[in-house]
């Protein structure tokens, strides 16, 4: 080989090292950057959602199809006082389909003696009809006392995811 093949090589050798150290580089600094397809998504069961007033970008960004746009303004309607405030507002960004699918990922923290019954309905096993029971039956002193009623409406599958989801003392 001559100088000039050696030297190509080596060019091209070098500036593939550096683009994929850059790639990395760039990851890290944004953690918000596009979730690929073939990245592995944390399992979001019902109790690993994010709640919607807690979460960080970099939890955000786990979601899928979540970009920089949404994150930020996931972020700038905080605090969430109730599921349907955070559909009303999320609906000027993008349709109601998306929003039901940020929502198997995400929750609003639910403040028993003040979320309405959709609100209330994120509770995995909770039902309108349970939700409207849950309401009538305000106020409760405590949350325990809340969990108690959680216990004897729904049972207790319901009563543990509730432990996660409402707002916590």
């Amino acid at each position: 080989m001559n100088k000039i093949t050696v030297l190509a090589c080596a060019l091209v050798l070098m500036s593939t090292v550096f683009a994929a150290c850059t790639s990395d580089a760039e990851k890290q600094a944004d953690p918000v950057a596009e979730t690929p397809d073939s990245v592995a998504v944390p399992n979001f069961g019902p109790i690993n959602k994010l709640s919607l007033n807690d979460a960080s970008e970099e939890d955000f960004a786990l979601i899928p199809g979540v970009g920089r746009r949404m994150v930020r303004e996931f972020i700038e309607y905080r605090p969430y006082i109730s599921i349907d405030q955070f559909r009303r507002e999320m609906a000027k960004y993008v349709d109601a389909e998306e929003i039901t699918g940020y929502e198997k990922y995400l929750y609003v923290p639910v403040n028993y003696n003040e979320a309405d019954a959709a609100t209330v309905e994120q509770i995995p096993g909770v039902n309108a009809e349970m939700a409207e029971q849950f309401i009538d039956a305000r106020p409760y002193e405590s949350r325990q006392a809340f969990l108690a009623k959680v216990l004897e409406v729904s049972g207790g599958i319901s009563e543990q995811f509730a432990r996660y989801y409402i707002i916590q003392e």
